[in-house]
């Protein structure tokens, strides 16, 4: 049995009094200075409690119970041989000294004096869930060039908090974070004091992708689903040399490939303003020598001037637009019809209220957000609401809103004299709904009749601001990450800037990271357990028989992955040391917070070398269950036999790990993957390395949640199996570096 207790020393000149901590068990005594100061009278030494006289009364007390817990779990848990004076007060001064390297170091540190010649490469990033990108691109250095890290974005709190605790608190970065959605109407105007007057070279970010996933149910009007022209909305105003969107596979083929193709379309609709004009004279040009298309080509001059107009003066132009349309039908009417039918027919009304409609089209699309939220909100799908809520936002969207208006004018049956007027409306109203590169198609028709198409082109090299190739699929095992997660790049290259069109694997399929290398270092926790100190994992011990064939799989390798046997590091030993390059050399040590509350407040921070690794509690039978399942190796091979012992689940799968394979793609519900040697499920640090985020990187808040709250909750589990793998952004960000201009 061991006895912990706390004394206060001698007391110092200003008469304050050291807390030591002294242990005693058997043969062991030691005794260590944790570092707090009190005065005699705020010391309650009965309960061995700081006294809240003491206003940091809560840091210090929680100080001194987190380093008791920590010494009698070392006398539970850890083999005889470490309970020697030396080694049980080495394992305390290392919680003693983190925590009073934290406490003493500024909060903002100096990057060592050979970045400050090279090059800084600003970006953002978009969406940023715990920090994937960021990570990578930190890590990225190539030539005299590195990344300068501006700002961060996302919706949630714990997104912030980790990101605040990793880049400001942790790194000493200058980074700023907005937490706001990117839907809301002053989001740009928020970014842009925040970056205040900084060029941009560089955006990042996976707008959310749950809508599209291969893996989950696909919901039609998802809120996540508009988010890529919120995200492009961005570019548009910063106007970066380089944007990465990542998503998932299933975007490849949402609709048959229709939403890929819109994507596509919508980054090459981005214009280079300062050359616009040589597209609107050139249309003038078409107006002067083409008198059959002169309403057709005024609707398309009356279309672009969108692409320059923001908020109210775009509101403006749209209406203007409409009008204008509605003014032809108003001379046309007459013509088709009497005074009473033009007045009582539901075409008529249909047509007229058409118009009305596409005037407010900024009111309708806020209306359509709000009542998509709401379905969202309340989980509206697979009922008898879901249709009926779908169908309304479908009949208030503008291409709904035009077919009727063309269906209206179709049984209209008018006299084939008005044809000609009649198409030229409905031609000018699916203008008003054109992209700019529908529009182009458009114009290119009329331009190719005049013999002009080559001179068209020509205009568009100047005026596309951006170039993309296709997306592609990048699999983050290829860049030296222990898992087979296969993620959809499109990387957008402003036209001064090279085309970027893939990113090289880092390593062969021979030379890809396990899951052993990845996890071996960290198996020395139990069910519901938390270890805050790495240990000495025995493999000869542990691996009896097979001991040489599991340290095969460990290989010395360069940080992408590349084996290297001269002078690379094990995938542990890169996790443990950090792939930041020395850049952040004054660094505090990994600490750990649950709110906002705490992170301002450095000495409530629980300081240790490693966070993150705790087990959930499992009961009897949920640890059977995944014996079962570990020895036969896969859950459907296991079925048979939990059944027969009465350990059946109605849980639908769970990965079981394989020591010498890859892992499937890390998700978001830590009881979905079984530990490749032990019945269990995984920590929050584990999938973290499956995801290749450093040691160092800590996620912040509540560890898990369940039920409704996954709606609106982002705990640490979901940070990490929501995020881009940091050595995947790494090598992307490295491509970048070695194109850009």
């Amino acid at each position: 049995m061991v006895n912990v207790k706390f004394y206060l020393d001698k007391a110092d000149k200003s008469k304050h009094f050291p807390i030591h901590l002294v242990l005693r068990q058997k043969d062991v005594q030691v005794k260590v200075a944790t570092g707090e100061k009190v005065l005699r009278k705020d010391w309650d030494a009965k309960n061995q409690l700081v006294k809240e006289t003491e206003y940091t009364h809560k840091s210090i007390n929680k100080f001194l119970l987190f380093l008791k817990q920590e010494v009698e779990k070392h006398f539970e848990t850890a083999p005889h041989s470490q309970f020697t004076d030396k080694k049980v007060k080495e394992k305390i001064l290392s919680l003693v000294n983190s925590r009073k390297q934290n406490t003493d170091v500024s909060m903002v540190c100096e990057a060592p004096a050979e970045y400050e010649t090279m090059q800084k490469i600003t970006f953002l990033d978009l969406f940023a869930g715990a920090g994937g990108f960021s990570e990578g691109f930190l890590q990225a250095e190539y030539g005299n060039k590195f990344y300068d890290f501006r700002l961060g974005s996302d919706i949630n709190e714990n997104c912030e908090l980790t990101h605040l605790a990793r880049y400001n608190y942790q790194l000493g970065m200058d980074a700023e974070f907005l937490r706001q959605d990117i839907t809301e109407p002053d989001f740009i105007d928020n970014l842009l004091k925040k970056i205040k007057d900084q060029t941009i070279d560089v955006v990042c970010g996976g707008p959310p992708c749950q809508s599209f996933s291969l893996a989950g149910k696909r919901k039609k009007f998802d809120k996540k689903d508009d988010l890529f022209a919120h995200y492009l909305n961005v570019i548009k105003m910063l106007r970066p040399k380089y944007f990465v969107m990542e998503n998932v596979k299933g975007i490849l083929t949402k609709e048959s490939g229709k939403i890929k193709d819109m994507i596509l379309q919508e980054i090459r609709s981005i214009i280079d303003l300062k050359e616009f004009h040589q597209l609107i004279h050139f249309i003038a040009s078409l107006k002067k020598s083409n008198s059959e298309n002169q309403f057709i080509l005024d609707c398309y001059l009356h279309r672009l001037n969108f692409e320059k107009a923001i908020d109210k003066e775009l509101e403006t132009i749209r209406e203007s637009y409409i009008q204008n349309i509605e003014n032809k039908f108003r001379v046309l009417a007459p013509k088709i019809a009497d005074y009473k039918t033009s007045k009582t027919d539901i075409n008529f009304s249909t047509i007229r209220h058409g118009f009305n409609l596409l005037k407010r089209t900024k009111e309708l699309a806020y209306i359509r957000k709000k009542v998509i939220q709401e379905k969202n909100h309340n989980d509206l799908d697979n009922d008898f609401f879901a249709p009926k809520f779908d169908a309304f936002l479908v009949s208030i969207e503008p291409n709904n809103i035009i077919e009727e208006v063309h269906n209206a004018f179709q049984k209209l049956n008018p006299s084939s004299t008005f044809k000609s007027e009649i198409n030229d409306i409905i031609l000018a109203l699916e203008i008003y709904n054109y992209s700019f590169d529908e529009c182009v198609q458009g114009l290119t028709e009329i331009a190719r009749k005049q013999k002009k198409e080559n001179q068209l082109n020509e205009i568009l090299t100047h005026i596309r601001l951006y170039n993309i190739d296709q997306p592609f699929v990048a699999l983050a095992s290829d860049y030296g990450v222990p898992q087979n997660r296969e993620r959809v790049l499109f990387i957008g290259c402003r036209k001064d800037q090279k085309l970027i069109k893939t990113v090289p694997a880092t390593v062969s399929k021979d030379e890809k990271v396990t899951v052993f290398e990845a996890l071996y270092d960290l198996d020395f926790v139990g069910n519901d357990d938390e270890k805050f100190n790495y240990e000495t994992i025995d493999l000869k011990a542990k691996y009896n028989g097979t001991t040489d064939q599991m340290k095969a799989l460990l290989k010395k390798r360069s940080i992408d992955g590349k084996p290297n046997t001269k002078n690379g590091l094990t995938y542990a030993e890169w996790s443990k040391n950090g792939r930041l390059n020395g850049r952040f050399t004054n660094a505090k040590n990994p600490f750990y917070v649950r709110n906002f509350e705490e992170l301002e407040n450095v000495l409530t921070h629980v300081v240790a070398p490693l966070q993150n690794h705790k087990t959930s509690k499992q009961n009897e039978d949920v640890v059977k269950r995944l014996d079962v399942i570990l020895n036969a190796g896969n859950y459907d091979e296991a079925k048979e036999e939990l059944k027969k012992i009465g350990l059946s689940s109605e849980k639908r799968n769970y990965n079981v790990l394989k020591a010498n394979g890859l892992s499937p793609t890390v998700m978001t519900i830590p009881d979905d993957y079984v530990h490749y040697s032990s019945p269990r499920s995984l920590t929050v640090r584990e999938m973290a390395r499956l995801q290749s985020f450093d040691d160092s990187f800590v996620f912040q808040g509540k560890r898990s949640t369940g039920g409704n709250k996954r709606k609106f909750e982002v705990p640490q589990f979901t940070l990490v199996g929501n995020a881009v793998p940091p050595l995947m952004a790494r090598a992307v960000a490295l491509e970048i570096l070695k194109n850009i201009d």
